[in-house]
């Protein structure tokens, strides 16, 4: 061999090796994604992530637990300043209003001409969709939307001698049934509810009814509630003299009540669509779902979207908003929203996905997941109260309402003394609000 061709040799190699060197030395794009979901919910998102990581080599998502959804916002909105955040954030629903007014993020409308593409937003569940927009822009991309539902045990139904495909439809009927089920001796208390600050904003926006001033704070920010009147009043006191009878036990501010259900403890159950596949999986008796149940004689309006959203870091580098928009569009798509939907109970949040679902017959083999759809689609979608609440210290209002509630059913204070109370403190918590934020 000669000198030349040695040295081309040579060349050729060493160039082999320091492309080969190049490319193991080139890394992905690293995405930080802060949440909030734990117990299954948790494993399902895991490995939608692994999946996204697996088929987009150029980036990785790497997702923190932060706690719950008040500690996620909470450590977020401590983060931004010192930019110490990460590049997106799951944020539950009452933090939509404290987002938008931050100037923490970038609205995801914007994204797709950022990066010089178009996207056809309609293709996402409309009522989710009317939740998170402002003047008709979408700020937060949909994930995990949920809205409340009635659970009962259909097996307890049967012992107590009801029919077990005729749940109640009314909180008259609530009472007329925990009545016959205390009467059977099957249970010691009939039903307990998830969330219930969010359980009373369902009552006002499924009877219509508005929670705050300026079209529940989406016309303008909110200065005051009005939801402490006679339509108010009367859901209080419902909920009062049905603890009062033994058949409403009070189950905590999130997901306690859960337990009891799963072990038949309780007959029903008022709580998010997001815990109905830890519940089937989780109980050995037939669960049957339900709309929730109406005060009759007051105006239809809708149940309202719960869960969260993500929200996108404002002044990240064009790398990483390409890969959160990537990441974005992946949890759209139609088997990753299936896979979410199915291992969960929330709401696939594509059209593509849910028609899926339908010609696959899903909703017909396990009709529980059907109900909160058939609700949501079925209320009206053109009113401030039937959309849902916006207001900026909704996190904080949440609690002065589950503090008269306790003080209610405890006998503290009468049910309307109790809802005032806390109507006169949330509307200090506006009024600083808008003093901060007002323009």
């Amino acid at each position: 061999m000669n000198m030349r061709k040695s040295f081309l040799i040579i060349l050729v190699l060493t160039l082999c090796l320091l492309l080969s060197a190049g490319t193991a030395l080139a890394k992905p794009v690293t995405i930080t994604f802060w949440h909030a979901m734990s117990g299954s919910r948790l494993g399902v998102l895991e490995s939608i992530i692994e999946s996204f990581n697996a088929t987009h080599p150029d980036f990785e998502v790497k997702p923190l637990f932060t706690g719950s959804y008040a500690e996620t916002l909470t450590k977020y909105v401590a983060a931004y300043p010192t930019k110490t955040g990460p590049n997106m954030v799951q944020v539950y629903e009452v933090g939509t209003q404290t987002m938008i007014d931050s100037d923490a993020i970038t609205p995801v409308y914007k994204i797709p001409g950022m990066l010089g593409e178009t996207w056809d937003w309609a293709q996402y569940v409309i009522p989710i969709t009317h939740y998170y927009s402002v003047d008709g822009n979408l700020w937060s991309m949909p994930f995990n939307s949920s809205t409340a539902m009635l659970y009962y045990n259909k097996d307890l139904f049967e012992a107590a001698g009801l029919d077990p495909n005729k749940p109640p439809t009314t909180w008259k009927e609530m009472e007329e049934y925990g009545e016959k089920i205390l009467a059977s001796g099957v249970v010691d208390h009939v039903y307990s509810t998830g969330w219930p600050s969010w359980i009373f904003e369902q009552m006002m926006a499924y009877h219509n009814h508005l929670y705050a001033d300026n079209e529940n704070g989406r016309a303008g920010l909110a200065k005051k509630v009005v939801f402490n009147d006679e339509f108010g009043h009367k859901v209080l006191e419902t909920w009062t003299r049905l603890h009062d009878k033994g058949i409403y036990i009070y189950g905590g501010a999130e997901y306690s009540a859960n337990s009891a259900f799963k072990a038949g403890q309780i007959a029903m159950l008022i709580q998010s669509t997001s815990s109905l596949a830890g519940i089937l999986k989780a109980s050995e008796f037939k669960v049957g779902t339900s709309f929730l149940p109406r005060f009759e004689g007051y105006p239809v309006g809708n149940s309202v979207i719960g869960g969260g959203s993500i929200w996108v870091t404002k002044g990240q580098s064009e790398e990483e908003l390409r890969g959160v928009w990537e990441f974005l569009k992946f949890l759209g798509q139609k088997d990753i929203a299936i896979q979410w939907h199915k291992g969960t109970g929330y709401f696939p949040v594509s059209g593509a996905a849910l028609k899926a679902l339908l010609d696959e017959g899903w909703f017909s083999a396990d009709q529980t997941f059907l109900t909160a759809f058939l609700q949501i689609l079925a209320g009206r979608r053109d009113t401030a109260a039937a959309t849902g609440v916006r207001l900026g210290p909704f996190v904080a209002m949440r609690e002065h309402f589950r503090a008269a509630l306790e003080k209610s059913i405890g006998g503290e204070l009468s049910p309307k003394d109790a809802l005032n109370e806390a109507a006169e403190k949330m509307n200090a918590l506006l009024k600083d609000y808008v003093e901060l934020y007002g323009k």
